[in-house]
């Protein structure tokens, strides 16, 4: 696994390039994707049904597909456990990036 960086990052437009770095395996990157889009599945559906305990899969869902790609396929540790805000919102911009066609989906 990869060793987490030993700097500070003072931005997310600093963080961002580490951010891909460490999503370069494609499943991994993938398996961020379905997990991203389940997130948004799940709360629109938790939102249009009014079944609020759906809410409680939301991070199963982001981070259960999130973690399994990085353990098992990227192997290296989350950058969630260092930079918990900067890593979701590199979430949603690396998904964003990939519909856009800025990145390989």
């Amino acid at each position: 696994m990869s060793a987490a960086p030993t700097e500070r990052y003072q931005s997310f437009a600093e963080f961002y390039p580490y951010y891909l770095q460490e999503h370069s395996n494609d499943i991994c990157r993938r398996l961020h994707y379905v997990g991203s889009l389940l997130v948004l599945a799940i709360l629109g559906y938790s939102l249009l049904t009014q079944q609020w305990l759906w809410l409680l899969a939301l991070p199963v869902a982001g981070y259960g597909f999130a973690w399994v790609g990085h353990f098992v396929f990227e192997k290296n540790r989350p950058a969630t456990f260092q930079y918990p805000l900067y890593s979701l919102m590199g979430d949603w911009v690396m998904l964003k990036d990939a519909c856009t066609g800025r990145i390989r989906f």
